[in-house]
């Protein structure tokens, strides 16, 4: 399964008192990419009809991470079970890891709010491409 490549934009606002960036804002990178891999990869009918929560992220951060680093975030959906998907997201600085993210995920109806389960076309179509 190939990984789906976010590239990351670091701003100075991201950089904490130790000059590097805050940990927190590793949360929102994987935010932002996880989403935007749903919106790539799922059809547009799906993607309408749907939003994401994330219920779960457990970090293992590796390196430090400075302002004008090429950082990318290559994602990865690893399964779908029930109205949870299970992706795996590791951001890179050329070849070096910087951080590695485990998250879980809670599919919903986007009108109601409610979990809601993905039809199996479209779970084959988000899991590979």
């Amino acid at each position: 399964m190939a990984a789906f490549q976010f590239p990351i934009d670091i701003r100075e606002s991201d950089i904490d008192h130790m000059g590097h960036v805050n940990n927190n804002v590793y949360l929102k990178w994987v935010q932002d990419a996880v989403v935007r891999y749903w919106e790539t990869r799922a059809p547009a009918d799906a993607v309408a009809r749907h939003l994401w929560v994330a219920l779960k992220h457990e970090i293992t951060y590796r390196k430090p991470t400075f302002l004008d680093d090429i950082v990318v975030a290559d994602v990865v959906a690893e399964k779908v079970k029930g109205a949870r998907a299970y992706f795996t997201t590791v951001v890179m600085r050329g070849e070096d890891v910087l951080a590695e993210i485990k998250s879980c995920w809670c599919c919903l109806d986007a009108t109601s709010h409610r979990p809601a389960r993905l039809a199996r076309s479209v779970v084959d179509r988000f899991l590979t491409r």
